[in-house]
């Protein structure tokens, strides 16, 4: 992706205050930005030379898919915009699909793009594509910042942007010549967004509302649950009677624990959990929508009343009716919660309706052998029920999991709980790729928290470079990488329509715990369930990035959806 060297540099070396590259460092210091993912390129040197000395640390990835990703974790478990840096056309491309991450998982993310010298502009010059282009559907706003003086405060415009309403990406372009013009601008300071609070009539209808329903239920998602909003918002439901089901890759928002605590929609959910957000009659969405996997393919909680509380006006993503809206954050939405009688909201409930769903979940959660391979030779591997739940077991809710896409995840989606929030990064898009550079970033930028990638063979093979990434920057993640040498979410759908007729999802995988070890980190093969317990252990007490390959037999699929008994959703008062 680099270009010829040239025999002359392109401008004399600015001072380290006076450069526009310079100008968006400082201003990134000044919004609190703390690392920046990158692949260098020559088509911004002049903000790579303002991170020189910056208190900024560059992180110096592999690719500029997994930069991008890696950003985007960031920005999921702190709130604040991940930053990403990749050169012009190539790094550019590779970056575009934490970009859309970003937009369907509504994240905050900034990606920096260097582009061609202004005088260079329309004429195919190396490595030159339009940035409104590609990335105009795809991010929140697309900007060039074509004038030094302006550098600071479009930077800082980005970073507002990517926060403010639904979060999103938004995209930077920078001029390889108009980063080393001299300005006297000083760095834009951070803008203080504006934080709705519900207003009590709004707040008095809510509550009427709930009174008023037989079956309510909350359904919580989406970004901004940092700190004690989702313990408030469970508590809460729980003094009122009313069950909080969480969006699918999302469920980090509440604990589960506790009596109102009712799982998780979208892929792999028990059917029993499922059927009790269908009879609700009321549904609030906190923080999410009714989109289209939380609503199995927009066929489910069509019917119901529904309120919606949200940074968004324009309500993107949610399909069907809106009978209230609230423009808040999950954390004010929550803390408001607080201030009310739950008893109000009660109205003639008793526990039943909501016990019911808490103890589906429960069944569903518990740890138990997989049905679905029980009485099966050796050929089928590792008991992925009796492993993921033996890892639930160790992390006692408290790690960061970062998740990959495909059936290989579905396992720890199910036994895996989360007790503290700001503790899961998917990609809610189902990108690949995505496990690996967010682990990493996870344990980069939160070394006292053990964190944990769960992917498999295919996923971990899209990014698995950033282990390089971990190494040299003192990560220390477990990757968990459950192989069984297929895309097995495509052949579980191949099966289903083209039964008998695999195509196109045979792999060949290399050992990937000598893999993990040529890096010198710790990896261990497992190909028996008896032996996955004392690998965990192990990768656990390893100093550094640890990997456990998981063998398991290609036709293992995920537990059925119906493996629990279902409990009647629709009990009487």
């Amino acid at each position: 992706m680099s270009a010829p060297l040239v025999s002359e540099p392109l401008a004399s070396a600015p001072t380290a205050s006076s450069s526009a590259g310079h100008l968006i460092v400082r201003t990134l210091e000044a919004h609190g930005v703390r690392r920046v993912y990158a692949v260098p390129g020559e088509s911004y040197l002049d903000v790579l030379d303002g991170l020189y000395d910056s208190s900024i640390e560059t992180v110096v990835c592999r690719h500029e898919g997994g930069a991008g990703f890696m950003a985007l974790a960031e920005g999921r478990l702190t709130g604040l915009p991940g930053v990403a840096m990749v050169t012009r056309g190539p790094g550019a491309a590779n970056a575009m699909i934490a970009i859309h991450t970003a937009w369907q998982d509504a994240t905050p993310l900034v990606l920096f793009v260097g582009l061609v010298p202004v005088h260079d502009r329309e004429r195919e010059a190396f490595q030159e594509f339009s940035l409104t282009g590609w990335f105009g559907s795809t991010a929140k706003r697309v900007m060039t910042i074509d004038d030094a003086d302006r550098a600071g405060e479009l930077t800082a415009e980005a970073m507002r942007i990517a926060a403010a309403g639904r979060p999103g990406p938004v995209v930077v372009g920078l001029p390889e010549d108009v980063l080393v013009h001299l300005t006297d601008a000083d760095p834009a300071q951070p803008i203080a967004a504006p934080a709705p609070q519900p207003a009590p009539a709004e707040l008095d209808a809510l509550v009427a509302r709930l009174a008023d329903a037989e079956r309510p239920a909350i359904v919580a998602g989406g970004e901004g649950w940092h700190g004690g909003a989702g313990r408030q918002l469970l508590d809460f439901a729980a003094a009122a009677g009313v069950p909080v089901f969480c969006d699918w890759r999302a469920y980090d928002a509440v604990p589960h624990e506790g009596a109102a605590w009712a799982g998780w929609l979208g892929y792999g959910r028990a059917d029993a959990v499922v059927a009790g957000y269908a009879a609700a009659d009321l549904l609030v969405f906190v923080g999410c929508s009714r989109s289209d996997v939380l609503s199995d393919g927009y066929t489910l909680g069509f019917d119901a009343e529904t309120v919606l509380v949200s940074l968004d006006p324009e309500a993107v993503q949610h399909a069907g009716r809106i009978d209230q809206q609230i423009l808040a954050a999950p954390a004010a939405f929550a803390a408001a919660l607080s201030g009310i009688d739950p008893s109000a909201a009660r109205g003639s409930r008793t526990e039943e309706w909501m016990r019911g769903r808490a103890e589906a979940q429960a069944r569903f959660a518990a740890h138990r052998p997989d049905a679905s391979i029980a009485g099966a030779d050796s050929d089928a591997g590792v008991d992925l029920g009796v492993a993921f739940g033996q890892l639930d077991d160790r992390l006692d809710g408290r790690a960061i999991l970062t998740f990959g896409a495909g059936n290989a995840t579905i396992w720890a989606h199910r036994f895996v709980r989360h007790l503290d929030p700001a503790s899961l990064v998917g990609a809610r898009n189902g990108a690949m790729g995505l496990a690996v550079p967010a682990a990493v970033a996870a344990s980069i930028a939160f070394p006292e928290r053990r964190t944990v990638a769960v992917c498999g063979d295919g996923d971990f093979l899209m990014n698995g470079q950033e282990i390089a990434t971990a190494i040299a920057h003192g990560g220390a993640p477990l990757v968990i990488v459950v192989d069984n040498g297929i895309y097995g979410t495509i052949v579980q759908h191949q099966e289903n329509h083209y039964p008998g007729r695999p195509s196109g999802t045979r792999m060949v995988n290399p050992d990937f715990a000598a893999w993990m070890a040529s890096f010198g980190g710790h990896g261990e093969r497992v190909e028996t369930t008896e032996q996955f317990a004392p690998a965990l252990d192990r990768a656990l007490a390893a100093d550094g990035p640890a990997l456990i390959h998981v063998l398991i037999g290609s036709e293992v699929m995920p537990p059925a959806s119906s493996e629990i008994a279902a409990v009647d959703p629709t009990p009487a008062n």
